[in-house]
């Protein structure tokens, strides 16, 4: 059977993705990991369609204290024509680096596009790609979903709960893994896992971390069960009854 992994960076990638094994969910119209607060799982038809939005960032509260929205008109202020340089950005909003080696171009994503594909082309630019499709026989069998700790906050949030993790340099993490229920026991989730860990060292990163749900059914869990990433050489970073951490370091 031929194999072949693609990432997912355009429409027709985005196309490729397998349905999930339990009708109720879908990995088009997941926003689970993005959004800490309101991400759900959940198929929703309303994100299969291009007019869809991303559900907007919670608006800052409002400073009673601090006058208008917008800064006052200082006269003595140099001019700019760009946003100033940020040392604690994260990889999804770096500033241009004349000195670092330029990334590679990747496959513009509209404004139009699908909410799910914006999502995953946020950082693009700078990162590259935040999933993968497997192909069996050219037929989509399984999906993965990765990226900078950055990218996502119900991870970031699963991790603040263990403050004996290593905390520099933060990992990346897999999100997501998922086989199609006709193209189980053969081994593409473990090929995926593995394209990904090789591709995420190739980006620089020493350590990648899994987030496992102890005891949920294999259709309604996002990030597989712990003995999935144990038998493809993770360890038990920070145990925990119903949420352990995963890690595998990066040769």
């Amino acid at each position: 059977m031929a194999i072949r992994i693609v990432d997912v960076t355009d429409d027709a990638t985005f196309a490729l993705l397998p349905p999930c094994a339990d009708p109720g969910f879908d990995h088009r119209s997941c926003d689970y990991w993005e959004d800490a607060d309101r991400g759900s799982r959940a198929a929703r038809l309303s994100w299969l369609s291009a007019s869809s939005e991303v559900p907007a960032a919670k608006p800052k509260p409002r400073n009673p204290f601090g006058g208008d929205t917008e800064p006052a008109f200082n006269p003595f202020a140099a001019a700019s024509t760009g946003p100033a340089f940020n040392p604690f950005a994260t990889d999804d909003d770096a500033p241009f680096n004349p000195f670092a080696p330029r990334p590679k171009a990747a496959p513009a994503v509209g404004g139009d596009a699908l909410p799910k594909l914006r999502l995953l082309a946020r950082g693009a630019a700078v990162f590259g790609s935040y999933a993968k499709v497997l192909l069996a026989d050219e037929q989509p069998a399984a999906y993965v979903q990765f990226g900078p700790l950055s990218a996502y906050p119900r991870a970031m949030r699963t991790r603040d709960l263990y403050p004996r993790l290593p905390s520099s340099p933060l990992p990346a993490v897999i999100t997501c893994i998922a086989t199609t229920a006709a193209a189980r026991r053969h081994g593409y989730a473990g090929r995926l896992v593995e394209a990904v860990c090789d591709d995420l060292a190739r980006r620089g990163f020493s350590a990648v971390e899994a987030y496992p749900e102890v005891g949920a059914p294999p259709e309604a869990t996002s990030a597989a069960q712990p003995a999935f990433w144990t038998r493809l050489g993770f360890v038990v970073a920070a145990p925990d009854e119903r949420y352990p951490v995963l890690r595998r370091e990066l040769a």
